[in-house]
C-alpha cells in the first residue's frame, strides 16, 4: 500500500529538518540505525509490504526483521500524525499573530500529542469562557495587581474597578480570579508536571453506583478499588471502563489514598502548593493571601479535572495498545499451530437436539462424505451413530477425528473413543478443536461460493476438519475477531485492532508460503502484494487454464504487473513444476544466485546439507546479492519449501483420569497449554477442565512474562498442586520437585500473590483476562469459564496444539510458535 510522504505532513519550510527528526526518533526508540530506519520508510514509501522487506529486503535494512518493521511501521504512522498537526498549530498560532521564536520552538520540541495540545491550549478557538468576559470588561489588571502585590486589599483593590457590567467588588473578584485560574489551567509546563505527578502518584478509584449491587456481580472486585494509573494492567482498565460503561461503576482520580482521608488531603495539600509556587502564593498574613491562596485550590480543582480526562485518555490507550498486542499475539500463535497435515479427517460438529454433523475430508481439503447422526438426547441413537461413523471410517480411511469444543462435545468425545476402539484399535486419533468462528463461517458468501449446495449445518464440521489438517489456510477465511482469542476485542478502536490483525495474518500467511495452484482466494488475498482483487484473478485464470506451471506465469493474470509479481512471487509456491525453484522461498530474482550455489556443490535440487554445509556463502556475494540472501538461498536449499510451523504432536492423557474427582495431589500429568495470561497460563490435562499454572510456579528463576517459559497449543508436564471438584478449580505446577502445598516462600498456584501490578488499596487484588469483564482476583481462575469442553481420557487420543475451549476462558492465549517441518503446500486451502 502506498503511503504520503513525510514532506506532505511536516510543518512549511522544516519538512527535510522533521524528516531527519522522525527517522533519528525512530531509530532511538528502534535501538538501530538511522540509516536502516530510512532505507526501511524509503521501501514502505514506495509501495513495499512488510513481509517483502522483512524476507527479501534485508541488505537494505541491515535485516530488520518483520516485528521491527511493524513496530517502525505503526509508529511511522504516529509521528506524521504528529508533524501533521504540528503544522497545524503553527499555522494556526501564526494566523493569530501570536507565534514567536520561543513558542515555535517549543511546538517543534513537543514529543507527544498531549504536550503539543498543552501547548496550543491557550490559543484554541473556544466557547465563550468566564475569564475572556473578564478581560473584556477590563479586569485583568486588577488580576495582576493582586498577584504582584499581595499586600494590597482584594476588596479596596477591586473597588477600583466598578463600572458597568462589573456592578460590586465581589463580581470583580470573581472575574480576576476566573482570569487566574484560566491562567493557571492553561500553563503547558504546569500541566506536564502535574500530569507525570498524577500518573505515577495518584490512585484511579472505582466504587459501585449506589443500588446497582446485584446488577453488577461480575464487577464485585472493583466495588471499593483503588491503583495507581501507572501500575495498573490492560485488563483491568478495561474491565473498570466496561463496568462505567454498563452503569455498575463510578470512577474518580484522586490524589493520594481514598482509603485514608488524611493522607488524602496530605496529598491534595501538595499538588496545591506546587500550583501556589508557580503562581507565586503564600501564606505570609498579607491581605491578599487567603483570596489567593482559595484561587490556586479551585484552579487545582480544575487542572485536576482536566487531568483526569487526560489520564483517563492514556489508561484507554495504554490498555488497547495492550489489549491489541496480546490478541494480535494469541492469534499469531493459533495461525501458526502445527497442522496434521494432509490426512484424511472425520469432523464432527456436536450438537444435541439437532444432532452431531459429519464432515469427511481427503488429504486435499476435498469433502468426500457427509452426514448428520443423533447419538444423544432426545434421540439417544447411540448405535446407528457409531454404525453410520465405523462405515465412513472405514470407507474413505479416516486418520484423524476432528470433535468440535460446543455444546455436547463431552458426548461427542466418549462417541469418538467408542469408535476408534470399535473400527482401529487405538489408531485413528481423535482430537478436541475450537469451532469459534465455524458457524460464521458456515453463513458467509465464501462459504456459498465454496461448499454450494452443501446445507450450512454441515459447513460447519467441514471446517472444523479443515482446521486441524492446516489451522492456517482455514483460520484465514473467518473474520479474526470470530476466532475467540481476544480480550476486550469490542472495547478497543475497530480500525486499530484490525490494522494489528491484518498485519499477523499477514506475516503468517506469508512466512508459510501458500501454493498458488490450490490456495484459496481467502488465503491468496493474504500474500504479500496480492490482495482480493489479485486474488480472485489469479483463481479465475488457474480454473481457465488449469494449474500455474512456473512463477513467472503470475504475469498473465489481468492486472498482476510487475511490481505486484515482485511482492508476490516469493512467497507462492509451485510444487511439481518445470522450475523446481519455484517450490522454495526463493525469490525469482534471486534464481541466478541458487543455481550458482547449486553447481558450486556439483548437485540439484537434492543437495544433500552436508554437501552444502561446504560452501563459502561469502563466495557468491556481489554488487546485486548481499551475505543475508545468499545466507538465506543456502538455507532454503538444505530444506525446499520448509515450514516454519511445529511439529503436528497431542498429549496423551492418563487412562481413568477423566474428572477432576480424579485428580490427586503430586500426580505429574502431561497437558496442552491453552491459554496464556499475564497471571499464568492455563493447562488441559484431560478432565474437561483446564487447570491453573501461576506465573510464580512456572520456574525456579523470576518471570515476568509467563511467555517466556510456555506457549499457548504447547504439550507440557504438570504436577497437580490442589483439585477442588466442587469449586472446579484446578491448581498446577511446572515444577515437577515442588510439593503438593506449593513452593516455599512463594504463593502456590492459584493464590493471591499479595500485591499484583502495583498493588490496591487495603491489599486487595483483582482482575483477569475475562473477555466478559469478570473481575476475578488471581486464583479465581474458573469465573470466566464460558462453553463446554471435550477432553479426552482414552489412551492414545489427546489435544492438538490447537486452543479448544481456552479461547471462551481468558482469551488470551500464547505467544508465536517456531520451529518444525512439514509438507510444502499444506497452507492451500
Amino acid at each position: 500500500m502506498g503511503r504520503v510522504s513525510l514532506s506532505a505532513v511536516e510543518p512549511v519550510n522544516v519538512s527535510e529538518a522533521a524528516e531527519e527528526q522522525v527517522v533519528a526518533q525512530l531509530a532511538a526508540e528502534l535501538g538501530v540505525a538511522p540509516w536502516q530506519v530510512r532505507a526501511a520508510v524509503e521501501l514502505l514509501d514506495g509501495g513495499a509490504t512488510v513481509p517483502f522487506i522483512a524476507r527479501y529486503r534485508k541488505e537494505a535494512t541491515g535485516t530488520l526483521d518483520d516485528a521491527q518493521l511493524r513496530d517502525l511501521d505503526e509508529r511511522l504512522r504516529y509521528l506524521r500524525e504528529l508533524q501533521d498537526r504540528r503544522r497545524t498549530i503553527l499555522e494556526a498560532i501564526e494566523a493569530q499573530g501570536k507565534l514567536t521564536a520561543q513558542l515555535r520552538a517549543a511546538v517543534a520540541g513537543a514529543e507527544t500529542k498531549s504536550r503539543l495540545e498543552d501547548i496550543y491550549l491557550p490559543y484554541r478557538s473556544k466557547r465563550r469562557t468566564k475569564a475572556q468576559t473578564a478581560r473584556e470588561a477590563g479586569l485583568e489588571p486588577l488580576a495582576d495587581a493582586l498577584l504582584s502585590d499581595p499586600r494590597r486589599s482584594p476588596e479596596a483593590e477591586a473597588a477600583r474597578y466598578l463600572r458597568e457590567g462589573v456592578p460590586d467588588a465581589a463580581e470583580a473578584l470573581a472575574g480576576a480570579r476566573a482570569i487566574l485560574i484560566e491562567r493557571l489551567s492553561q500553563d503547558a509546563d504546569l500541566l506536564t508536571e502535574q500530569r507525570e505527578k498524577l500518573w505515577r502518584q495518584g490512585r484511579m478509584r472505582s466504587q459501585v453506583r449506589p443500588g446497582k449491587e446485584a446488577d453488577g456481580r461480575k464487577f464485585t472486585d472493583y466495588y471499593d478499588f483503588s491503583q495507581s494509573p501507572a501500575g495498573m494492567p490492560s485488563h483491568r482498565v478495561l474491565a473498570l471502563l466496561r463496568g462505567e460503561k454498563e452503569g455498575i461503576l463510578e470512577l474518580a482520580l484522586t490524589e493520594g489514598d481514598p482509603a485514608d482521608a488524611d493522607a488524602l488531603a496530605a496529598a491534595r495539600a501538595r499538588y496545591e502548593r506546587t500550583v501556589a509556587a508557580r503562581l507565586g502564593v503564600a501564606d505570609r498574613g498579607r491581605p491578599a493571601d487567603a483570596w489567593l491562596l482559595q484561587t490556586v485550590q479551585l484552579a487545582w480543582r480544575r487542572i485536576l479535572a482536566k487531568l483526569s480526562a487526560d489520564l483517563r485518555m492514556r489508561l484507554f490507550a495504554d490498555a488497547e495498545t495492550e489489549a491489541v498486542r496480546v490478541f494480535a499475539a494469541n492469534l499469531r500463535d493459533v495461525l501458526l499451530a502445527a497442522p496434521a497435515g494432509n490426512r484424511t479427517t472425520l469432523g464432527l460438529d456436536p450438537g444435541l437436539r439437532t444432532g452431531v454433523k459429519v464432515a469427511v475430508v481427503d488429504g486435499t481439503g476435498k469433502v468426500v462424505a457427509t452426514e448428520t447422526v443423533y447419538p444423544h438426547a432426545p434421540a439417544r441413537r447411540w448405535k446407528d451413530a457409531l454404525a453410520t461413523l465405523a462405515g465412513l471410517v472405514q470407507q474413505h480411511g479416516v486418520e484423524l477425528i476432528a470433535i468440535g469444543n460446543g455444546t455436547a462435545s463431552r458426548e461427542t468425545d466418549r462417541l469418538a473413543a467408542e469408535l476408534i476402539k470399535e473400527v482401529s484399535g487405538g489408531v485413528v486419533r481423535k482430537l478436541v478443536v475450537s469451532e469459534a468462528g465455524a458457524s460464521v463461517y458456515s453463513a458467509s458468501a465464501l462459504a456459498s461460493a465454496e461448499l454450494p449446495g452443501m446445507d450450512v449445518s454441515l459447513r460447519g464440521a467441514v471446517s472444523i476438519a479443515r482446521r486441524l489438517q492446516d489451522p492456517l489456510a482455514e483460520l484465514v477465511k473467518i473474520d479474526p475477531k470470530s476466532i475467540g482469542v481476544g480480550q476486550y476485542q469490542h472495547d478497543v478502536t475497530p480500525a486499530k485492532l484490525e490494522r494489528s490483525l491484518d498485519a499477523v495474518i499477514e506475516d503468517c500467511v506469508n512466512a508459510v508460503g501458500v501454493d498458488v495452484n490450490t490456495a484459496s482466494p481467502s488465503l491468496l488475498t493474504r500474500v504479500a502484494g496480492v490482495g482480493p482483487l489479485l486474488s480472485e484473478n489469479i483463481v479465475a485464470y488457474r480454473n481457465a487454464n488449469g494449474p500455474f506451471a512456473r512463477r513467472r506465469d503470475l504475469l498473465k493474470v489481468p492486472r498482476l504487473g510487475a511490481k505486484a509479481y515482485e511482492q508476490c512471487a516469493g512467497f507462492l509456491r509451485i510444487s511439481s513444476g518445470t522450475e523446481p525453484l519455484d517450490g522454495t522461498s526463493v525469490h525469482p530474482e534471486s534464481y541466478p544466485v541458487a543455481r550458482k550455489v547449486l553447481a558450486a556443490a556439483g548437485e540439484t535440487m537434492s543437495t544433500s546439507g552436508a554437501v552444502l554445509d561446504g560452501i563459502n556463502p561469502a563466495a557468491f556475494v556481489d554488487d546485486q546479492v548481499g551475505l543475508p540472501t545468499v545466507l538465506d538461498i543456502i538455507a532454503e536449499l538444505r530444506k525446499p519449501g520448509r515450514d516454519p510451523r511445529p511439529a503436528f504432536e497431542t498429549a496423551t492423557f492418563s487412562d481413568g483420569i477423566e474428572r477432576i474427582a480424579d485428580l490427586r495431589p503430586g500426580m505429574i500429568l502431561n497437558g496442552v497449554v491453552t491459554n496464556v495470561a499475564a497471571f499464568g497460563a492455563f493447562v488441559d490435562v484431560g478432565v474437561h477442565q483446564d487447570g491453573l499454572v501461576h506465573i510464580s510456579a512456572m520456574s525456579h528463576t523470576f518471570i515476568s512474562d509467563p511467555r517466556q517459559v510456555v506457549r499457548s497449543g504447547q504439550v507440557v508436564r504438570v504436577k497437580v498442586v490442589e483439585a477442588d471438584p466442587e469449586r472446579k478449580r484446578i491448581s498446577l505446577t511446572l515444577r515437577l520437585d515442588d510439593d503438593a502445598a506449593g513452593p516455599a516462600g512463594r504463593p502456590g498456584p492459584g493464590k493471591s500473590p499479595g500485591r499484583e501490578a502495583g498493588g490496591t488499596s487495603g491489599g486487595r487484588t483483582s482482575g483477569s483476562g475475562s473477555p466478559a469483564g469478570a473481575a476475578s482476583g488471581p486464583g479465581r481462575y474458573d469465573r470466566a469459564k464460558a462453553g463446554t469442553k471435550a477432553g479426552s481420557a482414552a489412551s492414545g487420543t489427546g489435544r492438538t496444539g490447537i486452543p479448544a475451549s481456552g479461547a471462551g476462558r481468558t482469551g488470551i492465549p500464547g505467544p508465536d510458535q517456531a520451529g518444525g517441518k512439514q509438507k510444502p503446500g499444506a497452507a492451500s486451502r
